[in-house]
């Protein structure tokens, strides 16, 4: 989906901005017709960093909504600039904390596919209560995903997946499934950096039941 985002005059809005969604209520369940002009499959970049992954999926499957979460204000308007310059209307950012997106904000069985992609490992032991994955994040994600929608995770940090595998393995409602490469799935920033240094990616995918 294209769109050439071109202000009608001086005073127009930065096109930036109109890719930025900001809820009317941050205590409220949002609206998907007021983030997105059309009905589509959602998918959404949770932690969606520099936005490499999220621009590449969105120009590639066009007939899909693109909804990248991140918290950095810097961040969230460098993806913003990225979709207007390659002119992409099925992405929005939302600046937000990611569990507090999944429990309060996104609509109940609405997206189609969650990314998790690098998140940070939080190696030491005092900070792993702040690591994205948990038994909260795993309950609350199931309550946003459609029926049979997906979740799929990528790291390269070993000790991080094994402590994933563990919240995984006793999260109710999703099955496991194999997860085989995907030359079509685009890589992060992060990925190319890590498979450029010859560290091995572990990656999870699961789908709701």
């Amino acid at each position: 989906m294209r769109a050439a985002f071109r202000a009608n005059s001086d005073n127009a809005p930065d096109p930036a901005e109109l890719i930025e969604f900001v809820p009317a209520d941050y205590f409220a369940r949002a609206n998907m017709s007021d983030m997105f002009p059309r009905s589509a499959p959602l998918e959404v970049d949770l932690g969606c960093g520099e936005g490499a992954f999220l621009v590449a999926m969105a120009a590639k499957h066009p007939d899909r909504n693109f909804l990248g979460i991140e918290r950095l204000l810097g961040r969230v308007r460098k993806v913003c600039r990225m979709a207007v310059h390659h002119q992409l209307a099925n992405v929005r950012l939302l600046r937000i904390e990611t569990a507090y997106a999944l429990r309060y904000v996104l609509p109940p069985e609405t997206v189609s596919v969650a990314h998790v992609l690098f998140p940070d490992p939080w190696p030491k032991r005092h900070h792993q209560p702040r690591r994205l994955i948990q038994d909260g994040f795993m309950e609350a994600l199931h309550g946003i995903l459609v029926p049979g929608g997906e979740l799929r995770i990528k790291t390269d940090d070993q000790p991080y997946f094994q402590w994933m595998e563990k919240v995984l393995a006793r999260a109710k409602g999703y099955e496991r499934l194999d997860w085989p490469e995907d030359p079509e799935y685009p890589q992060t920033n992060f990925e190319r950096r890590f498979l450029a240094q010859g560290l091995p990616i572990y990656r999870a995918l699961l789908r709701k039941v």
